[in-house]
């Protein structure tokens, strides 16, 4: 009995030593052979299913947070019969009495169907609870992931919006958010944030100004933006009415258009110092003091005129300080046809604007732009519509030392700044920018001038073509300006669509009463962000130039 024991005291050890083997074969197997499947599945838990966009200085611009939806699963019983316990209108009734803006009628309908769908999108916590109170296994709450946008409307044409595929994974549908889709669904990148180039700080006050004024004109848009002259990053970009991407239908969201980018305009006078600057360049105006004609161009049966001359004759600087038409066009003249088209395709507005967002307008040529009539025309800012956003890059060539370079809404480090190309002397350059700063001193922009940050910039009213051509009653009103202009580094550019004369803008449309304020009052609030601080001690030197304008009524 005692051997009879002892051999099944054995027996049962060998057995558990054969069970323990196995168990560690077992474990050591998965270690080897099942751990990379584990580590990945853990390391997708605990990654954002999409990445974050921050501005410059890290300060979020869209994000994920945790969300519970209401998903009716018709197999959730499988084969054991009807997927709900109770009928589908007492299950939708119920539903009711803790959602009451449920629609019972289509609740009724998905609750009866044998396909599966949402009930809701979005439910809280607490309602999650009741209705996991209700018994009904084919309610499912899976928890998923909304993109949040905590600035709101801030900045929205730059960010865009995402929406839910087929597969509902989250897919951007517009703006940055569409642009750097491939980049923030990676799975190895998108624990990473990526940082625009704007800055929350600057873009939120370009939005306050552009729509205090935009309001107080009854305009029907506008559109800013802050660009450094000296890299091409866009440290801030609007367009108005803005959208809320929290917000977004399944028709999409309103108010998306992008008047920065995509819409094109003929932007007027602010053409004229483009048109000077390449002149001097040509050797066309050598002698600033010169007097040139400033009485009406006729050019066959048509006449250009000035909207109130200051006499028959006019230098340079006085033309751009004026804002004369017909000294601008005679110099446009002179130029020719083939230099000025060769300006406009160095400043790139032949093309699409260069910068990551889809939405880019085409800009649209006159069909005979070597006519000279056409030229004369081209030359104060007519007959030629671009974005606002080509119009920046041309005035940051103009006033940066005349280097031209793309836009860009990514943050860029150092040695990443493009070389750029030469589009204007530096010597050239140098001119414009007491031009442009003596327009803000004597000339249509003395409302942009902000004591102590330096602003040079130049306006522009132009009328809106239409079916019946031009529209006295429609106008683009446009301030491009820079700062601080002993040394540039910040290209801003104002537009109004459509302003109208309110006691506001004391009964005035043209951009010196509205596109220009919105600079005046801008520069102040962004230049201590921007590391530019006023000082009245420092300016443009135009001891040189001050003589020909100065005394003149």
């Amino acid at each position: 009995m005692l051997t009879t024991a002892r051999l099944r005291l054995l027996l049962l050890i060998v057995c558990f030593a054969c069970l323990a083997g196995i168990a560690m074969l077992r474990i050591g197997y998965l270690g080897f052979v099942g751990a990379a499947p584990g580590q990945t599945s853990l390391a997708d838990a605990l990654l954002p299913p999409r990445g974050e966009i921050t501005d410059r200085t890290g300060t979020p611009l869209a994000r994920n947070f945790p969300a519970y939806a209401l998903w009716f699963n018709p197999e959730a019983m499988e084969d054991d019969g009807s997927p709900l316990v109770g009928e589908p209108a007492a299950v939708a009734a119920r539903l009711k009495a803790i959602f009451p803006d449920l629609d019972l009628a289509r609740t009724t309908r998905i609750l009866s169907s044998d396909k599966g769908g949402y009930i809701l999108r979005r439910i809280l916590p607490e309602d999650a609870n009741k209705v996991f109170e209700l018994g009904e296994v084919a309610l499912e709450i899976p928890r998923e992931y909304d993109r949040h946008y905590p600035q709101g409307s801030l900045a929205a044409h730059v960010l865009g919006y995402v929406t839910e595929n087929d597969e509902r994974r989250l897919e951007g549908r517009f703006g940055m958010e569409q642009v750097l889709d491939e980049r923030l669904s990676e799975r190895h990148l998108r624990g990473e944030p990526v940082a625009l180039s704007i800055d929350l700080r600057v873009q939120g006050a370009l939005e306050d100004e552009l729509g205090k004024v935009m309001l107080a004109t009854d305009a029907k848009g506008a559109a800013g933006i802050v660009l450094d002259a000296e890299t091409g990053e866009i440290m801030a970009m609007a367009s108005l009415p803005a959208f809320d991407p929290n917000i977004v239908g399944a028709d999409g969201a309103p108010n998306t258009f992008n008047r920065a980018t995509n819409g094109v305009y003929e932007l007027g006078s602010t053409f004229k110092p483009l048109t000077m600057a390449a002149a001097i360049d040509a050797g066309i105006v050598r002698d600033l003091s010169r007097n040139w004609d400033a009485t009406t161009v006729e050019v066959g049966n048509r006449r250009i005129r000035d909207l109130k001359p200051k006499g028959d004759v006019l230098n340079v600087p006085q033309a751009l300080v004026y804002s004369s038409n017909t000294v601008s066009a005679r110099v446009a003249d002179e130029l020719g046809s083939a230099r000025m088209q060769r300006l406009l395709r160095d400043l790139a507005m032949d093309e699409r604007p260069q910068i990551e967002l889809p939405a880019r307008g085409r800009p649209l040529w006159p069909a005979n732009p070597e006519n000279r009539h056409t030229n004369m025309v081209i030359g104060y800012g007519h007959s030629l519509a671009v974005t606002p956003l080509h119009l920046a890059n041309a005035y940051a060539a103009m006033v940066n030392g005349g280097i031209w370079r793309p836009a860009t809404l990514q943050r860029l480090g150092p040695g990443e700044v493009p070389k750029g190309r030469r589009v204007f002397k530096a010597s050239t350059s140098s001119r414009m920018r007491q031009m442009l700063r003596m327009i803000s001193l004597y000339g249509t922009g003395r409302s942009a001038d902000a004591p102590g940050y330096r602003v040079g910039g130049k306006t522009g009213s132009a009328e809106k073509p239409g079916k019946h051509g031009y529209s006295d009653r429609n106008i683009i009103s446009t301030f491009a300006a820079a700062f601080p202009m002993d040394r540039p580094r910040y290209v801003i550019v104002a537009m109004m669509d459509e302003p109208r004369g309110t006691l506001a803008s004391s009964f005035q449309r043209t951009a010196a009463f509205n596109a220009a304020p919105v600079v005046g009052r801008l520069v102040p609030r962004i230049g201590p962000m921007l590391g530019v601080r006023p000082d009245e001690r420092r300016d443009v030197d135009i001891s040189d130039l001050r003589f020909l304008v100065e005394g003149r009524e």
